[in-house]
Order: structure tokens, then C-alpha cells, then sequence
């Protein structure tokens, strides 16, 4: 597996994958999933993608291909625009999760599309403000109010 540089975000490879019956949705597929990953700064090491989404999941030659590179260390993570390409539920998308991790990878879903939860401005202000003292950087915007010093 690669490492990551001491104190850095490093390079973190990863596949996208994906599981439709038309082209069509397969290219839908797996530009959400490089969205999503480029959000994030991971490499997208490569692309697999099969179009019967009937067959088992062990049975596609697309995601075979996906766990090979997972098992030489070529990638570190599997990105699927919905957790519908590799399980039919919550509970068998949980599972999956579980065993890449135990080889020491992991399942990403970006069916949200990677977007931010909701905050008010208050929230985003706070979150700001915090940041900004984290790193030793803070302007104070308000004035102090006489006769509170």
C-alpha cells in the first residue's frame, strides 16, 4: 500500500465503480464517482464498470478486476456513485464496507453527491472562526463595545 507523507494529505489512490444496464448510466455512474473523489483529493487509479447488474457481485469481471488492484496495493479505496452497484441493501453495503476494510481498504458511497450538510450562517461563521484560531491565524472582525474592556 502507499503511505502517506508525514504531516500531509498525501496520495490517496483510489477505483471508481459502477453497475448499469446502459452505457448511458455508466458514464453518469462513474463521472459522479470522480466527482467525488476529486472533492476530496484522491487519485482515481482507474475506472471498471460491468452492465448486468444481475449477476453476483464476486461474478463481474469489472469488480474482480477492482479487488485484484485492491489486493496489490495499486489502489486504497473503492468509490460507487450508489451503494445499489454492489449490494441490494444498507445492511450488505455495511458488509462489503467490513471486508475491504479488513483488507485494508475502503468503500466510499457518492450518492449524495458529495454535498455539504446544510449549516446556517451562524454554523459556517463559527466553523470559520475555529479554523482560523487552529492555525494561529484570527482577525477579530468586531469591534470591542465601550466599557467592556
Amino acid at each position: 500500500m502507499p503511505n502517506n507523507p508525514p504531516g500531509g494529505l498525501g496520495h490517496v489512490p483510489v477505483a471508481v465503480y459502477s453497475c448499469a444496464p446502459s452505457s448511458t448510466a455508466l458514464g453518469e455512474s462513474e463521472e459522479r464517482g470522480r466527482y467525488y473523489a476529486d472533492a476530496r483529493h484522491w487519485h482515481v487509479a482507474g475506472a471498471w464498470s460491468d452492465s448486468d447488474p444481475a449477476l453476483p457481485l464476486a461474478e463481474r469481471a469489472g469488480w474482480q478486476a477492482v479487488t485484484a488492484a485492491l489486493s496489490a496495493g495499486m489502489i486504497r479505496g473503492v468509490v460507487v456513485s450508489a451503494a445499489a452497484h454492489v449490494a441490494s441493501d444498507a445492511a450488505q453495503f455495511a458488509a462489503l464496507g467490513v471486508l475491504l476494510r479488513d483488507r485494508g481498504g475502503f468503500l466510499a458511497d457518492a450518492s449524495n453527491g458529495g454535498t455539504p450538510a446544510r449549516r446556517t450562517p451562524g454554523q459556517d461563521r463559527r466553523r470559520r472562526d475555529l479554523a482560523d484560531a487552529a492555525s494561529g491565524w484570527f482577525t477579530q472582525t468586531e469591534a470591542p463595545e465601550e466599557g467592556t474592556s
